[in-house]
């Protein structure tokens, strides 16, 4: 087969975009963001913590109470952010190569997947700048009394490193609409997409101060986003041990607070599906992006009688994916993020084995250079074990057993998460049974990770709160203020 080797981006922002201007970081570190693909360092990236996050609110609070973003033309804000859209769609194959090289996903999916969704995300937001509206109530008495929304103020988001460009669109395209103004922390991993993203709204004309991102660590950078008495909202994407820190760091200051958290989501299989399709879209569920997406269909439920046609048809597609080189145009699978998660995995993997499941592919690291792990697929593996309680966020697939509908809606729910869930049938009751009873929110019938920037997605249980996209994605950026007036 031909392939094509894609060149790699040159790297051009590097500091904090604060009001504006690219700054260094207050205290003058740096840190180094690494290609998971070979362990090189790419550049390093200014280290901001809570100086820099103080004068982007600053910048931001300017921006929110004295700027033109919240009082212009709902139309003319719609307008710029299209234009955004417009810049990435004009740079996408270099924003492509720009995430691959430091998130490490494979080229194909980086260009025909994440920034065809980022654009859309953007786009569709850009159209609901102008349709955002209160309602007139009938009330008792002699008084009229309508309702209005209004941006929630400054927001602060976090983003995590699985798909960087594609968060910062979830995350910018409602507060922009809305009006609000925005300091971002990406993910440490990842930071040069969305800086790059950020010089491209300065470039549509979104006024500066409105965008301010501050990359950084967690515990420093993350931390003061939070803590911040000038911040109103915090949204943020990532694992819920860190959601229940902010939970508890923003209580001080009672900030409205979004979680998309992770989840262990059950997938279904069951006899009477396209056994073909299912295994398909069950392998797509669980290795795409390396594993490493907060919905991966990871405790994937097979009905007894169909269970070694289908896990042979499994073992087969592990077998022959291709791994390598991300710039690669063959590269199926590319290298886990960095060294903490490729050795989360690995840990996840020996534990599994310890504990009775039977590996049929993969468990080990494939090659000598970068974080790959080979696709890995246990069997026999029982509802106790870590690897079926646990969310490994890499491309490890537990195959479980089951006999009958009333036990597998039981195990099914039998976990503390609550993202998504996925059935596969040719009996439409059966899957809307499944759909119906699943703790999850959201259910995929005969195909799984079908997102689109208008389908509400978030999560039950530990798996979040609120919702990101669609018209409940933007509630969240929004105030609803209530006015009467005496007619007498």
């Amino acid at each position: 087969m031909a392939t094509e080797v894609i060149s790699r981006p040159e790297v051009r922002q590097t500091q904090c975009f604060i009001g504006g201007q690219w700054v260094p970081a207050q205290s003058g570190k740096t840190f180094d963001t690494l290609h998971p693909a070979t362990e090189e360092v790419i550049c390093q990236i200014a280290e901001g913590d809570a100086a820099d996050v103080d004068l982007a609110v600053k910048a931001a609070r300017d921006a929110f109470d004295n700027g033109p973003w919240r009082t212009m033309d709902a139309r003319e804000r719609g307008a710029l952010m299209m234009k955004l859209a417009d810049l990435i769609e004009e740079e996408i194959d270099e924003l492509a190569a720009l995430e691959t090289l430091d998130n490490g996903k494979p080229i194909n999916d980086s260009r025909n997947v994440d920034l065809p969704l980022t654009i859309d995300c953007l786009r569709y937001y850009a159209g609901y700048a102008d349709k955002i509206h209160g309602q007139t109530i009938p009330v008792r008495g002699n008084f009229f009394t309508y309702t209005k929304k209004e941006p929630v103020g400054v927001v602060g988001q976090i983003i995590p490193w699985n798909f960087p460009m594609l968060m910062v669109a979830w995350k910018w395209g409602p507060a922009l609409a809305a009006g609000c103004t925005i300091v971002m922390k990406p993910a440490e991993q990842t930071p040069l997409t969305c800086l790059r993203m950020a010089r491209l709204a300065q470039k549509a004309g979104i006024p500066d101060g409105v965008i301010n991102v501050v990359p950084g660590f967690g515990p420093t950078a993350g931390a003061a986003v939070v803590q911040h008495p000038g911040i109103d909202k915090v949204a943020f994407t990532g694992e819920y041990k860190t959601a229940q820190t902010i939970m508890a760091d923003a209580s001080q200051t009672l900030k409205r607070l979004t979680f998309e958290l992770g989840g262990k989501s059950p997938n279904v299989v069951f006899a009477d599906a396209d056994l073909d399709a299912a295994a398909a879209g069950s392998h797509f569920g669980l290795y795409f992006n390396q594993g490493q997406c907060c919905c991966a269909g990871s405790r994937l439920f097979v009905e007894e009688s169909v269970h070694d046609e289908f896990v042979e048809k499994l073992v087969g597609m592990n077998q022959s994916r291709v791994l390598g080189d991300p710039f690669d145009l063959a590269t199926e699978q590319g290298p886990q993020v960095d060294q903490a998660q490729f050795d989360k995995i690995l840990g996840y993997i020996e534990r599994g084995r310890e504990g009775g499941a039977e590996c049929l592919t993969g468990g080990v690291r494939h090659g000598d250079n970068g974080y790959f792990i080979e696709p890995t697929l246990f069997d026999n593996v029982t509802d106790d074990m870590s690897i079926a309680t646990d969310e490994i966020f890499g491309p490890v697939m537990s195959i479980l057993k089951f006999k009958d509908m009333d036990e597998l809606i039981e195990r099914a729910n039998n976990t503390f998460y609550g993202l998504a869930a996925a059935v596969w049938s040719r009996d439409i009751g059966k899957a809307h049974n499944l759909a119906d009873k699943v703790r999850a929110g959201t259910v995929w019938v005969n195909c799984y990770d079908v997102f689109d920037a208008a389908a509400p997605f978030g999560g039950f249980k530990m798996s979040g709160i609120g919702r990101e996209l669609g018209e409940e994605g933007l509630k969240n950026y929004l105030e609803t203020k209530t006015v009467t007036v005496a007619l007498d």
